[in-house]
């Protein structure tokens, strides 16, 4: 009888342990991640979080336009979200940068790419536990050349790139461009996925993450 009051109180505490203590996931990106507003629940983090449920805290902190080489146009590291993600020291880290990163302007400085994506998680793991994951996402597909962003750079350079990486720094690897391939429906302006294809992009994040 003893032992039953032990393990039901044992229990009791893990789960009230458990509820105050939700896993964080930080959700690093560009438009795409920020989706219609960081706080709106339709963008991707915010479908995330219906998805995963209170035993998760899933921030969105997606700036639009911004790029994960240094040397791009509008950088991620110069914005006030890059400090903010390694103060909110992410247990679960998700970064989809590059769609940016194919526009030319950019692009010219594709010899970077590599070693600054290993630099940045570099120093997004410094503020993260231990046992912390780091997921790498293949962006969604670009269905047509918008704003400079260019679909060819995507298919044909970047992806492999990211695949190298995410062995490199034994990383996770979330593929999103092969779901919504054949999906350009959801993409009214070639780049920017719908209310459908963010959710999606969020079934598929949520499932990598659940295994």
């Amino acid at each position: 009888m003893k032992k039953t009051s032990f393990l039901f109180l044992f229990t009791l505490i893990s789960v009230f342990t458990f509820a105050q203590n939700p896993v964080k996931i930080a959700c690093v990106g560009n438009s795409i991640t920020q989706g219609p507003g960081r706080d709106n629940p339709d963008s991707y983090p915010g479908q995330l979080q219906s998805m995963l449920g209170d035993a998760y805290q899933v921030t969105n902190f997606g700036v639009s336009g911004r790029t994960l080489l240094r040397k791009g146009d509008f950088p991620y590291w110069n914005e006030p979200q890059f400090q903010q993600v390694k103060d909110f020291g992410a247990d679960i880290l998700v970064i989809m940068l590059g769609t940016n990163d194919s526009k030319p302007q950019n692009w010219a400085h594709k010899a970077d790419f590599r070693q600054d994506y290993l630099d940045m998680i570099a120093e997004f793991k410094k503020t993260m536990p231990v046992d912390g994951k780091v997921y790498l996402v293949i962006p969604v597909p670009v269905t047509k050349d918008s704003f400079g962003i260019t679909a060819s750079v995507m298919d044909n350079e970047l992806r492999l790139m990211l695949i190298d990486i995410a062995h490199e720094t034994n990383s996770e690897l979330i593929d999103l461009y092969t779901p919504l391939m054949t999906r350009s429906d959801l993409f009214a302006d070639g780049v920017h996925p719908n209310k459908e294809g963010l959710g999606i992009m969020a079934k598929n994040i949520a499932r990598a993450i659940r295994l």
